[in-house]
């Protein structure tokens, strides 16, 4: 089964950090990362689509998916 998140964070080094770990975590980038303007806090955010291939393990709506 092919999992899916979207990471998203300010444009900030937090934001790269995050999306290391899920790497290193055996994500893969899924597609191009985004970048927009938050008008509301006057800051810019990112968004990155990370996936993972999990063998032997059921979908579970309830279950955090860093936890598969």
């Amino acid at each position: 089964m092919q999992i899916y998140r979207f990471l998203t964070g300010p444009d900030d080094s937090t934001f790269c950090h995050k999306v290391t770990k899920a790497l290193s975590e055996g994500w893969h980038l899924h597609g191009s990362p985004t970048y927009a303007f938050d008008g509301e806090t006057k800051s810019m955010k990112c968004g990155q689509a990370v996936t993972k291939i999990v063998r032997d393990q059921p979908y579970d709506p309830d279950r955090k998916l860093v936890d598969y």
